[in-house]
């Protein structure tokens, strides 16, 4: 059984008539015959009543009528489906994220998502820091990180979506909390707050290296997994640690944030994808993104890769 004869047989079924069903499917009367003779013989029924002035269906084909007009309904809506999905308004795509900076950028995204694209879902992998997202998307087990510039990935894409600049973050009684920027240098004794050494965060990396610019490392005394509790733990007093522009929203008691002394430390923040992916979904995500996080306006040597 072939679905050119569910369709032959359909056709005849809600015209009762032979010339009509033909001239329906286009094709000549003979074949049509045929091929619900062909059907009649594979199902070991009789379908029809004919004679030469009426069709109607038997007891047989009445029962056939709904089945084999589900299978083709059926059909119909895989194939839709299948062609949606091609178009990139079905399917899923995973997106790793993870610290405060994610606060503003990914609700912004996701809304954008939901309103052009419904049918797509977003799968979030929280607490994928920068590196550990750049690693998983060049693997292809993330669709799309939020990750830090620059980027040297064979096979893997960016566009920038926001600038930020690394602040110092102090417990409100600190001795440098009154001065309006602070030194880097004035930093090197202190006791700081940060993320893992071996987690992936490009925000450590960025305050190392800027520590070393000012010729010492910091002393980390205390780890946390994320921005809100690394903040914390220097609103108790616990240390002093760098963090970044976009961090400045978590406001606690006891907690003071100050530029940092010289030229200011940027960090870019950047969507990062596999340039095979081949992922119609994907695709629809980023030009989502492109609307909802464009970017910046500001010429920068890694806007562009």
């Amino acid at each position: 059984m072939e679905l050119r004869h569910l369709t032959a047989f359909l056709a005849v079924a809600e015209e009762l008539h032979f010339g009509r069903a033909a001239k329906r499917l286009q094709m000549a009367q003979p074949p049509l015959s045929q091929q619900i003779r062909q059907l009649e013989k594979e199902l070991g029924v009789q379908l029809f009543e004919r004679n030469t002035r009426s069709v109607r269906l038997t007891s047989a084909g009445q029962s056939f009528l709904v089945p084999a007009r589900t299978v083709l309904d059926d059909l119909d809506s895989a194939v839709r489906a299948a062609k949606a999905a091609g178009r990139g308004e079905f399917g899923r795509v995973t997106v790793g994220f993870a610290g405060a900076s994610s606060h503003e950028t990914l609700p912004l995204l996701t809304r954008a998502v939901r309103a052009a694209h419904p049918g797509i879902e977003l799968v979030m992998a929280g607490q994928t820091y920068a590196n550990v997202a750049l690693a998983r998307v060049a693997e292809g087990s993330l669709d799309l990180g939020f990750v830090r510039l620059p980027v040297n990935v064979p096979g893997v894409s960016t566009r920038v979506i926001a600038e930020e600049t690394l602040v110092c973050a102090l417990p409100s009684d600190h001795r440098l909390a009154q001065r309006e920027e602070i030194p880097l240098a004035a930093l090197a004794e202190e006791p700081f707050v940060s993320f893992p050494a071996n987690a992936g965060s490009s925000l450590r990396d960025a305050m190392v290296a800027s520590c070393e610019t000012a010729d010492f490392l910091p002393r980390v005394v205390q780890e946390a997994p994320d921005s809100h509790t690394i903040l914390a733990l220097v609103a108790a007093g616990v240390g002093v640690t760098l963090t970044l522009t976009s961090c400045q929203h978590i406001q606690q008691t006891g907690l003071v944030y100050r530029p940092l002394a010289g030229p200011p430390v940027r960090l870019e923040a950047a969507l990062a994808w596999r340039t095979d992916n081949p992922s119609a979904a994907l695709r629809s995500v980023l030009a989502a993104a492109e609307k909802a996080l464009p970017t910046p306006s500001l010429p920068s040597p890694h806007q562009e890769r």
